[in-house]
């Protein structure tokens, strides 16, 4: 399914290329785990179920609504998450960045290597002016890596989404592209 010409973005540490179909069982792996789902918006309890993922990670950019790479190690042989943006608004240059990892690849420095990637990408190809995230304020090691990435806390929404029973709270953070 995936579409011809999607960016390829590697390091001497990481591979970052589209999803392919061959991929279904990671994303359920990471997206059915539960320290990685715990802060994370988006969860799945069967494989079947993970295939509404993989279709999202397809059309947004067929859509043109944001782009979304599997992160691996630079032979293709180890998957270690996902990372992208979304929701992006042309018209306003910005868009969402979103990240996760299977737990057995935290604290090895593939998100503060794989973020930056991703960054570029929206601010020299897509010409981005902005990138935004939202942490949940419960989410400590995400609020670290954000301000370690030069990543801006912007305030807090209050009771802003509701997640397994009880309401959370979203910090917002924010890149600003550097002219």
């Amino acid at each position: 399914m995936p579409a011809t010409g999607f960016p390829i973005i590697k390091t001497q540490r990481l591979l970052l290329r589209q999803f392919t179909d061959n991929d279904l069982e990671n994303v359920f792996n990471g997206l059915s785990h539960p320290d990685v789902i715990k802060y994370y918006g988006v969860s799945y309890t069967t494989l079947e179920s993970t295939k509404e993922q993989m279709q999202f990670f397809y059309n947004l950019e067929k859509n043109g609504t944001g782009i979304w790479w599997a992160i691996c190690s630079p032979d293709n042989k180890t998957f270690y998450g996902a990372g992208g943006l979304n929701d992006l608004h042309k018209e306003f240059r910005k868009a969402e960045a979103g990240f996760w990892l299977l737990p057995e690849f935290w604290n090895n420095g593939i998100m503060t290597e794989a973020l930056p990637l991703i960054c570029n990408y929206g601010f020299n190809d897509l010409d981005l002016h902005r990138i935004e995230a939202f942490v949940d304020t419960q989410n400590t090691n995400c609020k670290k890596a954000m301000a370690k990435l030069g990543f801006n806390p912007e305030g807090t929404m209050k009771d802003c989404e509701y997640k397994n029973g009880e309401y959370i709270s979203l910090d917002i953070y924010a890149k600003i592209r550097a002219y």
